[in-house]
This record gives structure tokens, C-alpha cells and sequence, in this order.
């Protein structure tokens, strides 16, 4: 059974433009995912699908395999599609490219999900740490039933509160590892656009409720430190520096 890795990497982000080519203690942030993937799937079963020549020469002269995709995908999922258009395997792992703390040990786990759940799309998650404010809207908060099966995922503090009192619900964000079949992303990129929640939520595994493709959620064993903005560069530099 053939697990592909694969690792979108947009160079014109909106809010981080070249944000894959972003150093992290010298090693370039899009190389140090790569390297995460590498040690899960293998060399190999690691792919960077991007639109950008930059990336593109970066990647490959790491001895990284690359995709070029259209520039026109609305999110990196669909991303993926185009690689898997190319591509045959069983399952398609996508690992976004702005994660680079993951461990691949949560790769496998998730990969390992699929397969006992094949009618699923899985997903990673994680509590929200003490240092993190819920309310922070670059976090998808995930609301999950007693199965772990997703309910809803919100860049809004979900579960909300009735009653002004001072405990809070147990909070859980996203981490972005998913693993899909072909068959779930050929629902999802040939869907001709986003689903209306997706599109204002800004999260795309929401467009999988669009096709009642149930999605379970899995706990990962490490803390995701996701690179949205450049302020987030130094925290994973202070994380790492703590590791070594």
C-alpha cells in the first residue's frame, strides 16, 4: 500500500508572501517539513506540490521530488488533487508546508487512521495550549463528537458560552496532517468552488460536509506550532532551541 506525502506550498500567500522559504535557524521552513514527511513516508513518497519556480529550485536542490500545480487552486487540498491526478497511490497524506515542528510518528498515526477508516477523511488535532487564546482567529478550533468524528471546525471559540462564568469548555485546534483516497479528492476538486461556510470560515476540510464525507478526528502526541504570520517564526525558533 502506497502512502504519498504530499506538501503544499503556495508561494503568493495573502497574509505570508514566500512564507515556505522562510529560514528557521538557517534551514529554509518548507525543507524542514519536507524532512518531517521524508522521515515518516521516506524519501521517495515525499512530494512538494507548489506553483512557484523559487520553491520549485529550492526543494530540488535538497533532492526533494516537485510537482508544479496550477495557480489557481483555492486551497492547498486542491493542491493535492492535481497531484493525485498524476500520481497513482492508496492513500494521500497531505502535511502542510507551514507545520514545521510535526512529528512523524502523527504522520503514521494518521496514515495508520485511514486505512482502518477508508470511508473517512482524517484529520489531526490537539488541545489549545495554556499560552494560546482561543479566540485568536488564525486557529480552526474543532468541535468533535464522543467518536471523534467532526462536527463542525471554526476559526470562532467553539463550544461557545451561555453563561459569563469563569470556567471554559475544553478547547481543541487543528493540526494540519489529513489523509484522504482518490476518491475523496476527486469529490472535493472537481467541486467547481468552495463550500459557503468554507469560504467565510477559510478552512478547507469544511467542504467535505458539502459531499457527507464524515471526517474523524485523531489526537496527535506533540503540540502544533503552525507559522501563520512572521511573529510565529521566533516561537518556533524558542521551541526548537528548547528541543536541542
Amino acid at each position: 500500500m502506497r502512502k504519498l506525502g504530499i506538501i503544499p506550498a503556495r508561494y503568493k500567500s495573502s497574509r505570508f508572501p514566500g512564507k515556505p522559504l522562510i529560514e528557521i535557524l538557517g534551514i529554509p521552513m518548507i525543507i524542514r517539513v519536507a524532512n518531517i514527511v521524508a522521515d515518516a513516508l521516506g524519501k521517495e513518497n515525499t512530494i512538494i506540490a507548489t506553483e512557484d519556480n523559487r520553491i520549485k529550485k529550492l526543494v530540488e536542490s535538497y533532492d526533494f521530488q516537485v510537482v508544479m500545480t496550477s495557480e489557481n487552486c483555492l486551497t492547498g487540498t486542491d493542491r493535492v488533487w492535481e497531484v493525485a491526478k498524476q500520481i497513482k497511490a492508496d492513500i494521500y497524506i497531505n502535511i502542510q508546508g507551514d507545520e514545521p515542528v510535526l512529528d512523524p510518528r502523527d504522520i503514521l498515526k494518521i496514515a495508520e487512521e485511514k486505512v482502518n477508516f477508508p470511508d473517512y477523511v482524517i484529520n489531526g488535532m490537539i488541545d489549545i495550549g495554556s499560552n494560546e487564546d482561543p479566540n485568536n482567529i488564525n486557529i480552526p478550533k474543532v468541535l468533535v463528537n464522543r467518536n471523534n468524528e467532526l462536527i463542525y471546525m471554526s476559526r470562532l471559540a467553539i463550544p461557545g458560552k451561555k453563561e459569563q462564568t469563569t470556567d471554559l469548555p475544553k478547547y481543541k485546534k487543528q493540526v494540519c496532517i489529513y489523509a484522504f483516497s482518490y476518491n475523496d479528492l476527486k469529490a472535493y476538486g472537481e467541486a467547481n468552488g468552495k463550500a459557503e461556510y468554507e469560504k467565510f470560515e477559510d478552512i478547507e476540510i469544511l467542504r467535505f460536509f458539502d459531499f457527507n464525507i464524515p471526517i474523524k478526528m485523531v489526537e496527535t502526541s506533540r503540540n502544533s506550532l503552525a507559522v501563520d504570520v512572521i511573529e510565529d517564526v521566533a516561537n518556533v525558533e524558542r521551541y526548537l532551541k528548547g528541543q536541542s
